[in-house]
């Protein structure tokens, strides 16, 4: 048994509630800690506490879930070293494994086998100095590239960085997810029509269907 371990917020089994794979039940681990205060986030709990938890432990009850779809999640996954090698033996353990990170920390070392969900900090997030734009280039199609959209300002915004980043040559999935409570996810539809953007979007099914209470 390995002692290599990870604090663990929790972890759950529900429906998968955005990117790719959405409606899909999927376990999602739920990493602590995380170096980012996004001003919409929806998992503050996460940011401390959590319960330590081995490798082994966390696979183990994950596997007693019977899941097809494992999802690690945070917090901020990628703040704690021991994801990496967590993500590797959820692969390993046969799941299709993705993960859900900022985009502010290194993704260079992670499983080429897991999707890798990139959450570009638009301005209103407070956090868009974090974006660690040398992870672009490192984007394969298996991956998604994901802007939470809260305002017009948000959307040109990330529509510039749609073109400037060359986006759709790393991923064919590019995600406009409009920010819960902040603007019209019908606004937010109508521009991307306008536009004609090839981007897809997303509203955030956990949130409709449990008002994204924790373990959901």
């Amino acid at each position: 048994m390995t002692d290599a371990s990870l604090r663990i917020t929790e972890i759950f089994y529900s429906l998968q509630g955005e990117a790719r794979t959405v409606g899909f039940p999927t376990v999602f681990v739920r990493l602590t800690g995380c170096p980012l205060r996004c001003n919409y986030c929806d998992s503050e709990y996460a940011f401390f506490g959590g319960e330590r938890k081995t490798l082994d432990e966390i696979v183990a009850e994950v596997i007693s879930y019977k899941p097809v779809y494992v999802c690690v999640t945070g917090g901020e996954p990628l703040a704690q070293p021991n994801c990496l090698p967590l993500l590797e033996r959820l692969c390993d353990a046969g799941f299709k494994v993705s993960l859900e990170t900022s985009g502010a920390l290194p993704i260079d070392a992670t499983d080429k086998r897991v999707s890798r969900v990139l959450d570009l900090k638009t301005p209103a997030s407070g956090e868009s100095s974090k974006n660690l734009y040398g992870n672009i280039p490192l984007l394969t199609q298996n991956d998604q590239v994901k802007f939470v959209i809260c305002n017009r300002q948000d959307y040109e915004w990330a529509r510039l960085k749609l073109d400037e980043l060359r986006l759709l040559e790393y991923v064919d999935d590019v995600l406009f997810s409009p920010s819960y409570g902040q603007i019209s996810p019908k606004d937010l539809a109508n521009w991307i029509v306008e536009d004609n953007l090839r981007v897809r979007f997303q509203l955030q099914l956990h949130k409709l269907l449990w008002d994204d209470a924790p373990g959901h």
